[in-house]
């Protein structure tokens, strides 16, 4: 759902073809789209219109639907997080590579518009190399309905692989360099609730850059409130509204009912894809700050401020046409034109390895190095 909007706006793209193993989803895809659906992704990938195929299934699935879409010879665009480990990601990008396909891993919010123009002005050496970056969020993430398995964090629940991922993918940007070492501390802390539900993590760059990563999703404070209340997919948000995400998880009772209220808000149960507003801003990822040599840049939903040594000064970004256009950007220059994208299966491995990294930490206690993008051994 969060990402129909972008597929269906974006005129680079057709949606031809789609899998469901639900009926509601198939019919409500065959009537918006006029386009096939089918009950399995084999099915789907045996589809010769299908080019890309976007995996928008649960995590653990991921690794299998990919190596599926791979062997028919389809391009793929894979949610974060890539996999759950390590050896699947390697797994995948073998198989993407064999088949001569392009891999791309999003959307996470490393391809919005503000930190890709946070990133160009770093990139333009007026600022000197970037020496920190504070990154913090505070969400209602783990108040909103959830199947069983996303509140196991053995099984990818909880929101260090769920939401560090964004955090990670937004500072590895930034920064330019890859992680040389991570220390974390991990929160469990709502026994209604058992999953990792905050954390707090130093990232050390190579290079000398260092990274803080603040997250909470116990839905209490809201750093949208620092971003001028623009909600996470760029949307104005009521201040008022507050405990909502509580106050609707209340009325289930059991796990069978809050995942009847998530697949209340799936694709197939609702009226379908109706045309929004558009909105004036981007998506984000909470509040940031990245400290330079020379200056300070914080990106915002509709640009970037920036803190010189004489002066403060906003460059603003035009307002999004399409919502997530740059997740088609990157994987339209790799299908089309053979560019290797900036999100690619390495990438997203080396993502899930810092979140594992952190997850590690916290278990242990300590701080956990990485060689080449892997975590040394104990």
């Amino acid at each position: 759902m969060l990402m129909l909007p972008t597929l269906a706006g974006d005129r680079r793209v057709s949606l031809v073809a789609a899998a469901d193993p639900r009926r509601e989803a198939r019919d409500r895809f065959a009537h918006e789209f006029g386009g096939r659906a089918y009950d399995t992704v084999e099915a789907l990938c045996a589809d010769p219109d299908v080019e890309v195929v976007y995996i928008a299934t649960p995590h653990a699935l991921h690794e299998r639907h990919a190596m599926i879409a791979a062997a028919a010879g389809k391009h793929i665009l894979v949610e974060k997080p890539m996999a759950l480990d390590t050896r699947a990601c390697r797994s995948m990008i073998d198989q993407a590579r064999a088949a001569g396909v392009t891999l791309v891993v999003g959307h996470s919010h490393s391809f919005d518009a503000p930190y890709r123009r946070a990133r160009a002005l770093i990139v333009s050496g007026q600022f000197g190399a970037v020496r920190m970056i504070t990154a913090i969020n505070y969400t209602d993430f783990l108040y909103r309905p959830r199947r069983p398995e996303e509140l196991d964090s053995e099984h990818g629940g909880g929101v260090v692989l769920n939401q560090a991922a964004h955090h990670v993918d937004v500072v590895r940007r930034l920064a330019g360099t890859p992680v040389a070492s991570v220390r974390a501390a991990v929160g469990d802390w709502d026994p209604g609730r058992p999953a990792q539900g905050a954390y707090t993590a130093f990232l050390q760059f190579t290079g000398g850059a260092v990274a803080s990563l603040v997250y909470s999703g116990y839905g209490r404070f809201d750093t949208d409130e620092l971003c001028g209340w623009v909600g996470e997919s760029g949307q104005p948000k009521e201040p008022g509204d507050y405990g909502v995400a509580r106050a609707r998880l209340a009325g289930a009772a059991t796990p069978q009912d809050e995942t009847a209220l998530k697949e209340a808000r799936s694709y197939g149960a609702q009226a379908g894809l109706s045309p929004a507003p558009p909105h004036r801003f981007h998506h984000h990822f909470g509040f940031l700050v990245v400290s330079c040599e020379r200056g300070e840049l914080r990106p915002v939903p509709d640009g970037v401020m920036v803190y010189g040594n004489e002066a403060r000064w906003f460059d603003a970004l035009e307002p999004p046409t399409v919502p997530r256009q740059e997740v088609v950007d990157e994987l339209y220059d790799g299908v089309v034109h053979g560019r290797s994208p900036i999100h690619s299966g390495e990438w997203g491995m080396a993502t899930v390895e810092v979140c594992l990294a952190m997850i590690r930490s916290a278990q242990e206690g300590r701080e956990i190095a990485l060689r080449d993008g892997a975590a040394s051994p104990p």
